[in-house]
């Protein structure tokens, strides 16, 4: 038996995913299972472990760049547990793609964010690194065969670039973990030591003359420049190393010369003249600086609430229910298969059936339904979602990241890590700005000195153009608002898989639906029971539902769901045989009866007399039309009543159609149905056939091409699907969004996942969108005109120091409160 190692490709894991499956000989029973999965758990880096007692071999999931030596320490834990570790691990295969997440510390605006990228890119095999500095995190893309050392490379690279590397899922931790008032001791120790600095000023407005000795403040301003401000020394040491800029660099030049500034003009003061120092602005400059970015990290944390929130569905124990009973058991030893009880009010540990017990669960917090769902034996289950008063057995289908909960988790760290395009073009901005800047404070400089205006002021004025060019909000402005939109949407039951789809989705004037489970329930309904005149039709429903009672046939099902909707109960029928490709036969009540189609009818010389007409009516609309015939003792069987199947539209379809026609979006319905079927059904959903609302009679091929169809001519097409040959379409589409109750395939081709598979969670996902893109234009607004009106009132004398730092401080602030409100999005 031979064990692999491959280096997952999925792009939302949390960090490089890996997978090892390595045989295992010696086990006898499923106490050797459990031992051996046990054994392997305790690994450090091991996510699952999975042992399979028929095939003698274990698969393992675990962080490839915290556990590079997996396959040599799995063996050793094997052979610990008293078993044999069988087989090789092979290498990853050629140019296979594997990626990595780092939390990146000491990140403070954008031009941070680009050297990072730099730094990593020039690291050989990585294919491409996408730093967020909103979440302080890196995406890096790596070829896993040709670069297997990415993982401790990236992270020297990082630090070589002036940063600290971290665990992202630690530090992730560390923040869910963290305090309101987490990290503000050296705002406060900023704000005691500068106070009395500033205290003076406040006298001059009220005529007192409280001026500290320039020893005093010497001995308050210097604590503050060098201690509390030595983030900004060596982050900006680093930057000019590197021949580029950012933030702390220029918090460092300008407040340094603030303090050089006083130091020469208290050292060369007269004896007994008391010179106008400048102690006051460099100390009040780092802590303003350090207010600002405190209450930027408490805004951060409310973007991540939604992350939080979800994280919290999680229970850590389990109820399983063995042979002794309930056991209470840590949830990562909990394996697929097992059987769990939920108690009334707790929450539901993992994906599962229920296997016993009738409840209401409360799914909201995944899908945004208010309403609880009724659950009875057979009835899927959703790991974090509430039971309600009844008490349920139910068997684990999915455990640790295959369950929905995970997958929800992934989607949206990934959306929030993501960068959206307009992003890229404020990087190349921020790329220069810091370099311009510069040289503008020179200019400052050099032209106040020839105005004749003296070095103190010239030098004054060229600090405050320094400390009010932080381009702190520049690089906040759209993660942000990507932050706080996907959060709001996730709350929502919309799922937003990348930053591109949410900045795309709000110029999407057209949206394609597929009709079959989209717009549609997508199972077949007993739409129409027609008899012949004088028939007892309660009695021929009930003899159709008797002979269907034991079929899984979709149509029989639809029979007998019409039956119990109509109180009926069907009696029991003897001598059921099917009819392959024709029908069901059987007997109930001492009489013979046939169902099945008109071609079957036809065959058996069963004329369908005045029933004729309405069946040709009910085919022209796209109905599938059965009989339902008595067989006689002699002669041809006599046709009592027809059976008409159809789909029927979702509950609120066709006011989720109407919603997006009154925000100026075309809808368009894509059908493989026959002409005549698609447009009865566009009727009952509002939709307009004779305006090119319905595209009928399109393969399942050729979904993509309808998509391309409708994008020419410059539309922006959002499909709208569920099913795995929508998956075409759905990537071809500018905007994809799939089904939350659709299959794997179509969701991972969606940029957007609608988790209820409701039609109405379009128009939200579009106005999401839109309110996203609202906020990033303002935020990049606010962030510009701080830098563009800021700098020439500073250069021109208009700004002190404290006041420019002031400002700079309130632009990180402004930006994150102003992405915040998309917080308070109702749909």
């Amino acid at each position: 038996m031979t064990d692999t190692v491959t280096a997952s490709a999925h792009p939302s894991a949390a960090a490089t995913g890996a997978t090892l499956d390595l045989g295992v000989g010696g086990m006898t029973c499923a106490t050797c299972v459990g031992r051996v999965e046990r054994a392997l758990r305790k690994l450090p880096g091991v996510q699952d472990a999975t042992v399979n007692l028929a095939t003698e071999s274990a698969r393992i999931t675990y962080d490839a760049q915290a556990s590079p030596d997996m396959p040599e320490i799995a063996r050793r834990a094997v052979q610990d547990a008293g078993y044999e570790a069988l087989g090789a691990a092979q290498p990853p295969p050629a140019g296979f793609d594997a990626t990595l997440d780092l939390g990146v510390g000491g990140m403070t605006c954008a031009t941070c964010v680009g050297r990072v990228e730099r730094a990593l890119r020039k690291v050989p095999g990585v294919r491409e690194a996408s730093v967020n500095l909103a979440t302080e995190s890196v995406h890096v893309t790596y070829d896993a065969s040709q670069a297997p050392d990415v993982p401790q490379l990236g992270r020297r690279a990082i630090r070589n670039a002036g940063y600290e590397p971290r665990d992202l899922a630690a530090a992730q931790a560390e923040e869910l973990d963290a305090s309101p008032w987490a990290g503000f001791m050296p705002v406060a120790l900023g704000l005691v030591l500068s106070a009395p600095l500033v205290l003076p000023m406040f006298g001059d407005l009220l005529g007192k003359h409280w001026m500290l000795p320039a020893w005093a403040q010497f001995l308050l301003a210097t604590p503050v420049q060098f201690i509390l401000g030595a983030r900004f020394y060596r982050a900006g040491w680093h930057a000019a190393k590197a021949l580029t800029g950012n933030m702390d660099l220029l918090v460092a030049l300008g407040t340094s010369a603030g303090y050089g500034l006083s130091l020469w003009l208290w050292a060369t003061a007269a004896p007994g003249e008391v010179p106008h120092l400048y102690f006051e602005a460099s100390a009040v400059v780092i802590t303003l600086v350090l207010l600002g970015k405190w209450l930027e990290a408490r805004a951060k944390r409310q973007t991540t609430a939604a992350i939080r929130a979800l994280h919290a569905l999680r229970p850590d124990v389990a109820h399983l229910l063995g042979r002794d009973g309930e056991v209470d058991v840590p949830i990562a030893e909990i394996l697929a298969g097992d059987r769990l009880v939920v108690r009334p009010g707790e929450r539901i540990p993992l994906d599962g059936t229920v296997v016993e017990g009738h409840t209401q669960v409360d799914e909201s917090m995944l899908t945004g339904e208010p309403l609880p769902v009724t659950r009875e034996a057979g009835g899927k289950l959703t790991g974090g979602s509430i039971n309600g008063e009844g008490r349920l057995v139910m068997e684990v289908t999915a455990v640790g990241a295959e369950t929905v909960l995970a997958r929800i988790i992934r989607l949206v760290e990934d959306a929030q890590a993501a960068k959206a395009p307009i992003q890229r073009l404020v990087d190349q901005v921020a790329a220069v700005f810091v370099p311009v800047v510069l040289v503008i404070a020179l200019l400052t400089l050099a032209g106040w000195l020839l105005a004749g205006s003296g070095t103190e002021t010239a030098l004054i004025r060229a600090v405050a153009v320094l400390v009010i060019a932080c381009p702190c909000a520049l690089g906040l402005a759209t993660p942000a608002a990507i932050m706080a939109g996907t959060g709001v949407a996730a709350q929502h039951g919309v799922l937003i898989k990348d930053a591109e789809a949410l900045e795309t989705a709000h110029r999407v004037d057209t949206v394609a639906f597929d009709k079959t489970g989209t717009l549609t329930v997508g199972q077949p309904r007993l739409t129409a029971f027609h008899v012949e005149q004088g028939e007892d039709e309660a009695a021929l429903l009930t003899a159709v539902a008797g002979v269907q009672s034991g079929s899984e046939h979709p149509l029989a099902r639809a029979v007998l769901q019409a039956a119990q909707e109509r109180g009926l109960t069907p009696p029991e029928a003897s001598a059921v045989r099917a009819v392959p490709g024709r029908g069901t036969e059987g007997q109930v009540r001492g009489a013979q009866w046939l169902i099945g189609s008109l071609r079957w009818m036809q065959e058996l010389n069963a004329p369908l007399g005045t029933l004729q007409r309405r069946a040709e009516e009910l085919q022209q609309q796209g109905a599938t039309v059965s009989a339902l015939a008595e067989a006689q003792p002699q002669g041809a069987p006599v046709v009592r009543a027809l059976l008409a199947f159809g789909d029927e539209p979702k509950p609120g379809a066709r006011d989720a159609l109407a919603r997006l026609k009154e925000r100026g979006v075309r809808c368009v319905m894509i059908s493989g149905d026959n002409r005549g079927a698609a447009e009865a059904m566009a009727r009952r959903l509002g939709l307009d056939p004779d305006a090119g609302e319905v595209m009928a009679e399109v393969l399942p091929d050729g979904k993509a091409d309808a998509v391309r169809q409708l994008q020419k001519g410059g539309h922006v097409v959002a499909m709208v699907g569920d099913g795995v040959n929508d998956a075409p379409a759905l990537a071809a589409a500018d905007v994809g969004m799939a089904m939350g109750n659709g299959t794997d395939v179509a969701m991972h081709a969606a940029g957007i996942t609608l988790m209820r598979g409701d039609p109405a969670l379009v128009a939200a996902a579009l106005d999401i969108s839109h309110r996203t893109v609202i906020k990033i234009r303002q935020n990049l607004f606010w962030a510009f005109i701080y830098n563009v009106a800021g700098i020439p009132l500073a250069a021109l004398g208009y700004l002190s120091p404290v006041v420019a730092g002031a400002a700079m401080a309130m632009s990180s602030v402004s930006v994150m409160t102003n992405a915040l409100l998309l917080k308070r999005w109702r749909g």
